[in-house]
């Protein structure tokens, strides 16, 4: 590891990451290159962000050739590949409209004003509370973080924005008695909580949450950050549920490596916002649609039922394997039990070359979806002998 560069990231670039001492200087598909000539198999995709992994050919070629053309506008002024990605998201979704952002923050913030702004218009002025589940995680700006029901996220920040409040995952009767309160404007919930463990909801909890917003008339919230774009198998992880969401937020997996988030809109709320209630000065940036076209073509049935069978050639390999407890999640995005501590077998599978990383307790995986079975086997194979090492 080059000793000035780290040197030179600690003296200029704020400490809010606690890196691994690799420096990555390429990659191509499933595998990346550090600057020592080393080769890793990519279980990580920059946490489910390059979603056909390091420079995908067609998609370099999508966005070399949208930035021939041009690389920004104003969204005063129309691009085709902003409304070619809305035109997509809303066809296969059954949402009616988008509004782009950068990040899934951004998107769940969107979530959340168009969640209050239609409650007071359609319930209450009082109607402005979003229920989220503990131990999930929506962003790190002050209203998502106070939207995130985990504590330690909060200690340092307050006064976070008000109007939150959290209730256990499963626990039906708490969320029934603040939805009685009638000051709730949504229910926002993860399918899976992927920064919480990659822990899933189960269905019938996410079936009675639908049923209760139903009558009582408020907006359920889905949250794809890190579940949507193919992740889960699904092309959103609440399909996978039978669920009809008001509103949901996706990013990272969306623009395939550049920044992109967007919100979609369903029917009660599709006209929510008016001229002036919302912006982004970079979101449906042409250059990031065109990556997430390249990104959106490919996820059809076939290549989805794809995701599923290495989904359970994973499960499999690990299933039964020494110091592998449980495997938790869906699709490609798989939270590992181990019998080791995560931090220790994750070191262990960098040193021989697979690259993986923590959620709580658990060795996360999010490799590219497009990875080669073969290389998805030998990944699995080093993670298994790490983590069952005294």
């Amino acid at each position: 590891m080059n000793s000035k560069l780290m040197q030179e990231d600690a003296l200029y670039v704020a400490p809010t990451y606690k890196r691994y001492p690799v420096e990555i200087v390429s990659g191509k598909g499933a595998l990346l290159t550090d600057a020592d000539g080393k080769d890793y198999i990519d279980m990580c995709s920059g946490i489910a962000v390059s979603s056909f992994g390091a420079c995908d050919p067609e998609w370099v070629a999508a966005v070399t050739a949208q930035l021939n053309r041009i690389q920004h506008t104003s969204n005063l002024f129309y691009t085709d590949p902003c409304v070619e990605v809305a035109k997509i998201l809303t066809e296969r979704t059954g949402m009616k409209k988008v509004f782009f952002s950068n990040s899934g923050a951004e998107a769940n913030e969107c979530a959340i004003k168009v969640a209050r702004k239609y409650a007071a218009e359609n319930l209450s002025p009082q109607a402005s509370t979003i229920v989220t589940l503990k131990n999930s995680f929506h962003g790190r700006t002050l209203t998502t973080l106070a939207a995130t029901g985990q504590d330690h996220y909060h200690e340092l920040f307050q006064p976070l924005t008000p109007g939150f409040a959290h209730v256990e995952p499963g626990d039906m009767e708490a969320l029934e008695r603040l939805c009685d309160r009638g000051d709730v404007a949504a229910v926002m919930i993860e399918c899976i909580q992927g920064e919480g463990g990659v822990i899933p909801l189960s269905r019938k909890f996410a079936e009675e949450v639908q049923e209760l917003v139903r009558r009582r008339g408020i907006l359920l919230i889905v949250d794809e950050v890190q579940t949507g774009n193919g992740r889960t198998g699904a092309l959103y992880a609440y399909m996978n549920y039978g669920l009809t969401p008001d509103v949901v937020s996706t990013a990272k997996g969306l623009g395939g490596g550049l920044p992109l988030g967007a919100t979609l809109l369903g029917e009660k709320v599709q006209n929510t916002f008016s001229f002036g209630d919302h912006g982004s000065t970079f979101g449906g940036n042409p250059v990031c649609c065109a990556g997430a076209l390249s990104i959106l073509s490919r996820l059809d049935d076939a290549f989805l039922a794809e995701v599923r069978e290495k989904e359970q050639l994973l499960r499999e390999t690990f299933s039964g394997a020494p110091g592998i407890l449980e495997v938790s999640g869906m699709g490609l995005m798989l939270g590992l039990k181990t019998a080791r501590p995560a931090g220790e077998g994750i070191e262990d599978c960098r040193s021989r070359g697979v690259i993986c990383i923590p959620a709580k307790d658990r060795v996360r995986l999010l490799p590219p979806l497009n990875i080669p079975k073969d290389l998805l086997l030998q990944a699995a194979k080093v993670i298994c002998e790490c983590c069952a090492k005294a």
